[in-house]
């Protein structure tokens, strides 16, 4: 590079790992409060056995950043001199001008030439390096004691490239929202519940009216927080801010416009962007619902293949969930007609500008309420691999999330209303009566809504308030280990 000098290299290293100077990792970048995958990233990284390059992938404010500034301070404490630890993001103006080769070889020659041969690289916003599948294989495979974690906004396309330089060298985990769970530790509410360890959501039938009612008073204390969450609480950096109106405006600048018009075209090279808006759009006015690739083709002008192309971008970048429809006891299925559901009910809220009247709005709490309940199933299964999809029934009837795990599947309905009376050809109560069944669990809207349900199923169906259902959920993940449940 003729006109920036390795000084001037040195000099932004410096900025970006003020360790090598003061030995420790400044308070405003070591948040106190840990999330869930806290712990399933510290053993991927550092794993004794089973060397893996970890990559870290989430959506845009979903906490990447704080994750590796939390694992760097818990190195420092536990493990690792200062010096033997390298964070840069890539997302640096100056750092586009440096490969990562003369990157590193200024971080040997300048910091780490007096320590051992065991260092720990953070590469952030990875995908802005030029040519990073190769640097990181040769950096990998030349280096054994290196360990190496790396973050992106889309896992899929990273995983595939590394891949394609050779295959057992990386590791994807997935960084999801805040649950419910993770947002009351993070503001700190002061009503979190004392709650056995083992429950689950498989497993609620199994619990007596008594033991239920014993959860549910345990719980409500809960239920005044809940409507904030929905609003805006999946992110963590905005949760603490008393600005709604100003939080959401980050939300659809930060996580939706830049990932929409910049990142999706740096990664992917998209270029008719006003068409990846109003899909996105689209999306966010029917989360949770069947969704027609012939119907957004149609509404938004383009082919029914650039649909499909976009549709697969934007769940590569984590802003959308797929639940595809799932054949059971050989039932067909309808083929290309997923549920689509956005990553988070707050950036859904915040790029239709919806307030607090949302609340008062019985189908837009419908489709919220789904939205969340299925991102804290997948996130508390995502480390098992099930299969989590819908299930149309007899009469068009349907489950709204299935969860298929090796031994069996939970059934989950959404019934945020008043009246959750089900019917006798409803789906739920169709799957609730299968030998392989290991769950039903009915979503309610009122916190005196809960319980068995009086239907004669062989699974009992089980009442629980959209609230506490989402606690409960976030709380096994919390409770399992490493972040999964293995039936």
């Amino acid at each position: 590079m003729t006109f920036l000098s390795q000084e001037q290299l040195i000099k932004v290293l410096l900025a970006f790992n003020p360790w090598w100077t003061s030995a420790y990792v400044p308070r405003e970048l070591n948040k106190p409060v840990r999330r869930v995958a806290f712990d399933e990233i510290k053993n991927a990284l550092l794993h004794p056995t089973i060397r893996r390059a970890v990559f870290l992938s989430g959506a845009r404010r979903v906490g990447k950043t704080t994750l590796v500034y939390q694992l760097i301070a818990d190195l420092l404490q536990h493990r690792a001199n200062k010096n033997q630890i390298l964070y840069i993001s890539f997302d640096h103006p100056i750092l586009k001008f440096f490969d990562m080769g003369e990157i590193l070889s200024a971080f040997l020659n300048n910091i780490a030439s007096q320590v051992n041969n065991e260092l720990y690289l953070f590469f952030d916003e990875i995908h802005y390096a030029d040519n990073w599948d190769t640097w990181l294989k040769i950096i990998y495979d030349q280096n054994p004691s290196y360990r190496i974690m790396v973050t992106g906004s889309a896992s899929p396309l990273l995983e595939n490239r590394a891949s394609e330089s050779g295959v057992g060298r990386w590791i994807t985990l997935k960084i999801p929202t805040l649950s419910f769970f993770e947002y009351l530790e993070l503001i700190q509410a002061r009503d979190l519940p004392i709650l056995q360890q083992n429950i689950q959501p498989a497993w609620l039938h199994n619990l007596t009216r008594k033991e239920l009612a014993d959860i549910m008073i345990r719980l409500s204390p809960l239920q005044s927080y809940f409507s904030r969450y929905l609003l805006i609480g999946g992110f963590p950096e905005l949760v603490l801010s008393d600005d709604t109106v100003y939080a959401q405006r980050v939300l659809r600048e930060d996580v939706a416009d830049k990932v929409l018009k910049r990142d999706l075209t740096a990664l992917f090279g998209t270029r008719n962007v006003i068409d990846l808006e109003k899909i996105f759009l689209f999306l966010c006015l029917y989360s949770g619902n069947i969704i027609s690739q012939d119907t957004i083709a149609s509404e938004v002008g383009v082919s029914r293949q650039t649909v499909s192309n976009y549709l697969s971008i934007m769940e590569q970048a984590n802003l959308i969930y797929i639940s595809n429809p799932l054949e059971i006891a050989g039932k067909k299925i309808l083929k290309s007609r997923p549920k689509i559901y956005i990553a988070d009910v707050a950036l859904r809220n915040a790029v239709l500008l919806l307030d607090e009247s949302v609340f008062s709005d019985p189908v837009e709490m419908g489709m919220m309420i789904e939205t969340a309940v299925y991102k804290h199933v997948t996130s508390l299964y995502y480390a098992s691999r099930p299969r989590i999809g819908y299930y149309r029934g007899r009469k068009n009837k349907e489950a709204d999330i299935v969860v298929a795990l090796p031994g069996g599947r939970i059934v989950i309905e959404v019934k945020y209303r008043e009246d959750t009376t089900l019917g006798r050809d409803e789906a739920i109560i169709e799957l609730a009566n299968l030998d392989d069944t290991l769950g039903a669990v009915l979503v309610t809207k009122n916190i005196d809504d809960f319980g068995p349900a009086d239907y004669n199923t062989r699974i009992p169906i089980v009442k629980m308030p959209a609230f506490a259902f989402l606690y409960l959920l976030g709380y096994a993940e919390r409770q399992s280990q490493n972040g999964s449940l293995r039936k």
